[in-house]
C-alpha cells in the first residue's frame, strides 16, 4: 500500500463521480500563513473573527474556507479579501469585500445570504478557482494541489486561490469552480489547465468531474452518468427539476436546454472493497452508483 490515499485511489481507478462536498452558500476569507488540520481553529485568526466565521457556518449554513495566494504571496499590509455567495443547481453568484484589516469581518452582516440575497458586496463577474492545498489536513492535498495552483496562476492569474480543506482528500488535486459549485478531482498541472479552459468555455470535463455541490451525492452521480451516456458537455445543459428517493434508489428528472427531459434511476451501492478515504483514516467502503434506467420523455 502506498503512503498517499490519492495514489491508492488512482491505482484502484476509483471514479470521482458523486463526491462533491455539499454546499449552497460560501464564505471565503483570505488568510495567509500556515493553516492547521482544522484551518479555522488552527490558523492565527483573531478568536473573535474565528468565532464569527464558525457562527456563520452553522447558522446560515455556509461552507467557510480560508484562502491564500499561490506561492505564498501575501496581501499588502493587513489587507484581506472576503467573498460571499451562493451556488445553485444552475448558476450562482459571488460578491467580494476589500477589508483593510481582518477584524472588519466583525462589521459585516451576511444574514441575507441565508435567503440567497445580496449581502452588499461587489459582484464578481468571472469564475474563481479554489485549489485545496491544506497539507496539514491531508498530505495529498499539498502534494497534488500545489502544482495545480501554480499552473492555474499562470493561466487565470488572480482568479485562482489556494484554499483550506474542501473534502475528498483521495481525489487530490481538487479544484472548485465558483460560483457554480463544480468540483473536479484527480488533477495534475496539465489536466487542471484543460478543466479550467473548458469551464471558461461553459463545458464540463467529465473524466475529472466530481459533481455539483448544490445536489445530494446520488443526484451528482446521476448528472455525470446522464452526461456520459448522452455526450452532454454544456455546463448549463441539464437542470434538476425533481428527485424521488426510495431507499437506495434515486429517480431524477433533468430538464435539457434543447431536447426532451431525461429521467434516470440510480442505485447507491456499498458492496465494494474497504479502502482508505484519507491518508490518516481507517478503511471504509465508499458508495458506488449504478445507472438502472435512462429514458427521454
Amino acid at each position: 500500500m502506498t503512503d498517499l490515499c490519492a495514489l491508492d485511489s488512482r491505482t484502484r481507478a476509483e471514479p470521482p463521480l458523486g463526491t462533491a462536498s455539499r454546499a449552497r452558500r460560501w464564505i471565503l476569507l483570505e488568510q495567509p500563513g500556515p493553516w492547521g488540520a482544522e484551518a479555522l481553529q488552527d490558523s492565527d485568526l483573531p478568536p473573535a473573527v474565528r468565532d464569527r466565521l464558525l457562527d456563520w457556518s452553522r447558522a446560515l449554513p455556509a461552507r467557510v474556507l480560508l484562502l491564500r495566494r499561490p506561492g505564498g504571496q501575501r496581501p499588502l499590509g493587513t489587507e484581506r479579501t472576503l467573498y460571499a455567495g451562493t451556488s445553485q443547481g444552475i448558476g450562482g453568484w459571488l460578491e467580494s469585500f476589500a477589508l483593510e484589516h481582518v477584524q472588519q469581518v466583525l462589521d459585516l452582516d451576511l444574514d441575507a445570504l441565508r435567503e440567497g440575497q445580496t449581502v452588499g458586496g461587489l459582484r464578481v463577474l468571472d469564475p474563481l478557482y479554489l485549489v485545496c492545498t491544506n497539507g496539514k489536513h491531508d498530505p495529498c492535498c499539498a502534494k497534488f494541489g500545489l502544482p495545480v495552483a501554480q499552473a492555474l496562476l499562470e493561466q487565470v492569474g488572480e482568479r485562482v486561490w489556494e484554499c483550506s480543506h474542501v473534502g475528498g482528500d483521495r481525489f487530490a488535486g481538487n479544484v472548485v469552480c465558483l460560483p457554480d459549485g463544480l468540483f473536479y478531482g484527480q488533477l495534475d498541472a496539465d489536466t487542471a489547465r484543460v478543466v479550467v479552459a473548458a469551464h471558461e468555455g461553459g463545458r464540463i470535463t467529465l473524466e475529472h468531474f466530481r459533481g455539483r455541490s448544490a445536489h445530494p451525492f446520488a443526484v451528482q452521480a446521476a448528472e455525470v452518468l446522464v452526461r456520459e451516456r448522452l455526450g452532454i458537455q454544456g455546463a448549463d445543459a441539464l437542470r434538476v427539476v425533481s428527485v424521488d428517493r426510495q431507499d437506495d434508489r434515486h429517480r431524477v428528472r433533468f430538464r435539457r436546454l434543447a431536447g426532451p427531459d431525461v429521467v434516470v434511476e440510480v442505485r447507491t451501492r456499498r458492496d465494494g472493497t474497504p479502502a482508505r478515504l484519507t491518508c490518516a483514516g481507517a478503511t471504509a467502503v465508499a458508495p458506488r452508483y449504478e445507472l438502472l434506467e435512462l429514458r427521454e420523455e
